[in-house]
This record gives structure tokens, C-alpha cells and sequence, in this order.
């Protein structure tokens, strides 16, 4: 795209969260150009957090999750490609083809083609499931009901909330994950126990330090699941909770920086014209001075927006800097966390106490504050820690303060 001349054609690929944040923010800032907004599923754009909550549990129906009634997608006047993806892209010839064969021409791209669930080799058999679109949640969902017997293979956030939704509904649910603690590596040893905690007053029988070896199967379908320390649990449905993989495969000839996802600058620029936002992007945080790829739904919309405004105004780009927010359902507690949490130095009880259940972690990178954890806080306790964490606060000024007698910490 040339400085100072607009565009008028602009692809949107993945009709997600990031993409349809970005269709929004093109036409609420005045762009009254085409708009083709590109979606490999039929539906149109919904949200995915209550996937493995309120739809797994059957407290919504599908249709609830759309994030836009007809009306307002309408009023957006997009050129709407539901179950067409992005196949291939050329950045000579500025052009998108989809997998239907049809090549649109853009000024301006925007990538926000998600990801996909990572996948166990037998993930294809019947009873083994993944859980990304609506789809795999109803499926799911049909299958579980009080006395079935669930594996779920992976104790990240996903497989840790639909470990508690199985639960809640009466299915007997086994939670197994190779490492010791679930959701360590994220949010440190302390909060890793009392989750894990958590999980077995709720009736999960979570096995930590083992692996799944192979899926048992009778009569072409799963059984049972042999863990590698030789046990053997039996199970009607399996999920595999594994990660996932971001949907870059279609542009592996197309020049741009792939490295877990697209690779972008503080910007969300990965070429001239050619933005990426959502769970596909890697850009540079200014802020925490590293480079990232965040899969909360906050950050999808925030990033979609930002990357919308900076393909407008290419001259006059603003750094995304956000203060990254997440939040997790389990068991009834809502868990909430602000700033960059993984690879922390120290990790610190800082309000509450692990053991009433109500509690605020806070995270130290370097000798800044980066990020802090809650469950049972009140909001404006977390406002106030956000605050501080967008300011760089100095972790022994801000947490020296705040760190209630008798305090368990942990360092790096």
C-alpha cells in the first residue's frame, strides 16, 4: 500500500473474532471501500470461550454464541465467504486465492486465520474428540451425561474447563497431564497446586507426571486410555486437550515470517499492507519488549482493531501495547490474570491467601512487575495491579507494599 493513497479493496482472511473486529473497526473509522471477509466454517463469526462453558454444560444453545445478529453483519456491507478459506497467498501480485479457486485482489490484508487443535496420531477414531469450532462442542456435548466416563487429555485452560463442565453435568471425568502440575509453566507452582487442588474436591481424578501411550479401542471405537505408566483408564469419550497449531500452512510460499504464527512488528505489520491479528499473530510487545502470540479472546478483538486502524493509516501507526487479559472458568471459580505471566522470574502472594481460596499472584520479569492473578478478588483490586503493570512498576516498590504477612512466593 503507498503512503497517502487509501485503500479500496481489503481482504479480511478468517471470519473470527480478530476478523471481525477488524471489518467493524474499518467502517466505524470511515472506509467505505470493499470489504471481503473470508471464513473457512458456515457460520457466521461467533464467540469460542463458551464453547467449553456454557455450551458444553447445554446452558446456551449454538445460535447464542454468534457475535452479531444478521441485522448488524448486514449493516456492515461485507462481501461475506463463509465456507471458503484462504489457500494460498501472493504478495507480488497482492492477491488471496481460496480453496475454491477464486483470487481476490487486495490493497490491504489482514491474516486472522486462528489456529487449529494439536492432535494425538488417533485422533481420528470415534469417541476421541477435539474441541476448537461449534461443532466439535456439540458433538461432544451429546456424549456427555452423569455415570459416562470422560478422559481429557491435557490440563491447559481448555481441558481444564471442560473437565469442570463434564463434571458438573455427572460424568466421571479423568484429567491426565505429563506435567507435574497443571498449568505451572504458566502461572507458577503455587497457583499449580491449589488448582490441582481444586479439580479433585470437584471429583476430577487428575493424574499428573504421565503421559498417554495409546487409545484402546473395541469395535473400532475408544475404550480406554493407556497412560505411560502403565495404567489403564477406561472411557466412553476422549478429549485431546493438547495446544494448538496456528493455521499458517497457506502462506508457506508466500514470503512472510513464519515462526509459531505470523510474524509481526510492534505493529502488526508482516509486509506493506499485510496485517495479522488473533491467535495467528506473533508481534513484538513493546511494552514487555518480547515477542508474542496470545490466544484469549481479548486480545483477538483488541489486536483486530489495531491492526484495522494501522492498515488505514499506514504513515501513522500506533504500537499495540496491551495489557494482555485472560480469564478461565473451573468449578465455579473465575479466574482472571493481566500482563505477560509465562517464563516469570518470581511469583508472589500478594493480597489473600491460597489457602481461603481468595487470592493475588503477582508475577516478576526482571525487576519489573509483569503480570498478576486472581481468583475470589474483588475487579478494581486487578484495575489497580493492571495499572501498575502498564506503568513498568518496579516489583519492590509495588509488591513490597502489598505482600500480606506470612505470604508464600515462589522464584524461577
Amino acid at each position: 500500500m503507498t503512503t497517502g493513497r487509501p485503500p479500496r479493496r481489503i481482504v479480511i482472511a478468517g471470519a473470527s473474532a480478530a476478523g471481525l473486529a477488524a471489518a467493524e473497526t474499518l467502517r466505524r473509522e470511515g472506509y467505505d471501500g470493499s470489504i471481503h471477509l473470508v471464513g473457512r466454517e458456515l457460520h457466521p463469526p461467533y464467540d469460542r470461550p463458551p464453547l467449553s462453558k456454557q455450551i458444553l454444560s447445554g446452558d446456551w444453545d449454538a445460535e447464542r454464541a454468534t457475535l452479531r445478529p444478521a441485522a448488524d453483519l448486514a449493516a456492515l456491507d461485507l462481501d461475506l465467504r463463509l465456507g471458503s478459506s484462504a489457500a494460498a497467498l501472493s504478495i507480488g501480485t497482492r492477491t488471496v486465492t481460496l480453496s475454491d479457486g477464486t483470487e481476490l485482489p487486495y490493497d490491504g490484508l489482514v491474516i486472522a486465520t486462528g489456529v487449529r487443535p494439536r492432535k494425538l496420531p488417533q485422533c481420528g477414531l470415534p469417541g476421541v474428540h477435539v474441541l476448537r469450532d461449534l461443532e466439535d462442542a456439540v458433538a461432544l456435548r451429546d456424549r456427555l451425561a452423569a455415570g459416562r466416563r470422560l478422559v481429557v487429555v491435557g490440563a491447559g485452560f481448555l481441558g481444564a474447563e471442560v473437565a469442570s463442565s463434564a463434571s458438573a453435568l455427572g460424568a466421571r471425568v479423568t484429567l491426565v497431564e505429563p506435567a507435574p502440575l497443571p498449568l505451572a509453566h504458566a502461572v507458577g507452582h503455587d497457583v499449580g497446586v491449589h488448582l490441582a487442588q481444586v479439580h479433585r474436591e470437584h471429583g476430577v481424578d487428575l493424574r499428573t507426571g504421565t503421559k498417554v501411550d495409546e487409545f484402546v479401542t473395541e469395535a473400532a471405537r475408544v475404550t480406554a486410555v493407556r497412560l505411560s505408566d502403565g495404567t489403564l483408564v477406561p472411557a466412553d469419550d476422549v478429549l485431546v486437550a493438547i495446544g494448538s497449531e496456528p493455521n499458517t500452512e497457506w502462506l508457506a510460499d508466500s514470503g512472510l515470517r513464519l515462526a509459531d504464527g505470523v510474524v509481526c512488528d510492534q505493529y502488526t505489520a508482516a509486509a506493506p499492507g499485510v496485517y495479522a491479528a488473533g491467535d495467528v499473530a506473533r508481534w513484538h510487545h513493546p511494552l514487555f519488549g518480547t515477542s508474542m502470540r496470545v490466544e484469549h479472546r481479548t486480545n483477538a478483538a483488541e489486536q483486530g482493531m489495531a491492526a484495522a486502524r494501522n492498515l488505514l493509516r499506514p504513515e501513522q501507526p500506533k504500537p499495540f501495547a496491551p495489557i494482555p487479559y485472560f480469564w478461565s472458568d473451573q468449578h465455579g471459580l473465575k479466574i482472571q490474570a493481566y500482563g505477560h505471566l509465562r517464563g516469570h522470574d518470581e511469583a508472589r502472594v500478594v493480597e489473600g491467601a491460597l489457602s481461603e481460596g481468595r487470592f493475588l499472584v503477582a508475577y516478576r520479569g526482571g525487576t519489573a512487575l509483569t503480570g498478576v492473578l486472581a481468583i475470589g478478588m474483588p475487579p478494581k483490586e486487578l484495575r489497580r495491579w493492571r495499572t501498575a503493570i502498564g506503568a513498568r512498576a518496579d516489583w519492590q516498590t509495588q509488591v513490597a507494599s502489598s505482600v500480606p504477612p506470612n505470604s508464600r512466593y515462589e522464584r524461577g
